[in-house]
């Protein structure tokens, strides 16, 4: 099964990628600052993280190399989420280590096409 870590300061959008992601394939997993996903990955590393551009207290740069700074068998796939599209943001994040992005509000099929690019079944 694999797992899935949201970040995200709204609860509202980490309960919609839940009840979206979640099944028989995959587990979502929540966290509302960065710092508890990092708790979160140094105990077991997600098989995916789709972080929140915005978060309140880190740069979503700092939360991505930190992540990858972390030793383990796991090397998770991310992307961020954002409210726009902001070049400068997305090209930061890639530097970091993420693989790509999302926006939202996003739908079902949005998430999906999403996970899908990663090669991760939801």
């Amino acid at each position: 099964m694999k797992r899935c870590l949201f970040v995200d300061d709204s609860s509202v959008i980490r309960k919609v990628a839940k009840r979206i992601l979640n099944g028989p394939e995959m587990v979502v997993v929540e966290a509302a600052t960065g710092a508890e996903g990092l708790d979160m990955c140094a105990y077991d590393m997600p098989d995916i993280i789709v972080v929140d551009g915005g978060l309140e207290d880190m740069g979503t740069t700092d939360f991505i190399r930190r992540v990858r700074a972390i030793d383990g068998r796991v090397k998770p796939q991310i992307a961020i989420c954002l409210t726009e599209v902001d070049i400068g943001a997305i090209m930061r994040a890639k530097r970091a280590g993420a693989q790509g992005y999302l926006l939202k509000p996003f739908t079902r099929p949005q998430l999906l096409d999403r996970f899908r690019a990663f090669d991760i079944a939801a």
